[in-house]
């Protein structure tokens, strides 16, 4: 410890006390225990200028007698038992242990929001994206309708209309050559203008309920008529045949 004192009254300096230099630091020390007990070891380091302040009072006030003045007290530096340096050392690595823990779970917490606030967004900027794929295509569909439905009511939009689902007709027929080398064919097989009749026909009585219903109508349901009959048409048997037997045609396998 630093003790600075300082005579102000030389008398009773001299006849106050018998070794009044020895009486102040014996006071000092008294005072110093008596302060430490009050207050818990740890907050000894972190209370030494509040310590040495009143340890100076405390000085001070017993000291008037003596003609001695206490001006500045200062604990250089607190020496515990071994005993109480182990227990101190193993108290405060479990401390930086508990605080490393708390640092460590609170960095995984952190992590867990982040990736869950990640995941989060990702699925909804897909589903606005798979939203708004949806839409864009439902507005193509429409407009496609559209252009079909004005195209055919101009003129020559219905031969044309007759040929395009004439050619699908036919390529109808070569995808299932292709794929089999036995094809059941109806009766009227090569009677093409019957199917488009069939289709312009279907053709018509969507346009009356699109204008009923005002509702859309998809436009592959027009695409697909010529092969969907071709198709069903090639599976069924004829009645109109007079022997009452199918036709089986054998053709040989057909190269793409």
């Amino acid at each position: 410890m630093v003790e600075c004192k300082q005579i102000v009254d030389p008398k009773l300096a001299s006849y106050g006390v018998e070794d009044p230099i020895y009486a102040v630091t014996q006071l000092a020390q008294t005072t110093m225990r008596s302060e430490l007990g009050k207050i818990t070891f740890d907050k000894t380091f972190e209370e030494r200028d509040t310590l040495n302040e009143k340890i100076v009072i405390a000085i001070n006030e017993a000291a008037k007698d003596w003609g001695l003045q206490c001006l500045r007290y200062e604990i250089k530096d607190i020496s515990p038992p071994h005993g109480v340096r182990v227990v101190m050392e193993m108290q405060a690595e479990a401390e930086r242990r508990k605080r490393a823990q708390i640092l460590e779970a609170e960095g995984e917490r952190q992590s867990t929001i982040l990736t869950s606030e990640a995941a989060k967004l990702d699925q909804v900027n897909r589903a606005e994206g798979e939203a708004e794929a949806i839409r864009v295509k439902s507005e193509a569909t429409a407009k496609g309708i559209t252009m079909i439905s004005h195209a055919l009511r101009e003129n020559g939009g219905l031969e044309a209309a007759s040929l395009r689902v004439a050619e699908q007709y036919v390529n109808a027929f070569s995808k299932i050559a292709q794929e089999s080398t036995t094809m059941l064919l109806p009766s009227n097989a090569s009677d093409a203008a019957s199917m488009v009749s069939q289709s312009l026909a279907l053709y018509k009585k969507v346009i009356l309920d699109q204008q009923h219903s005002g509702h859309d109508v998809l436009v592959e349901d027009l695409k697909s008529a010529g092969t969907s009959s071709a198709e069903s048409s090639s599976t069924n048997k004829t009645d109109e045949r007079s022997d009452g037997e199918e036709a089986a045609v054998k053709l040989p396998k057909l190269r793409k």
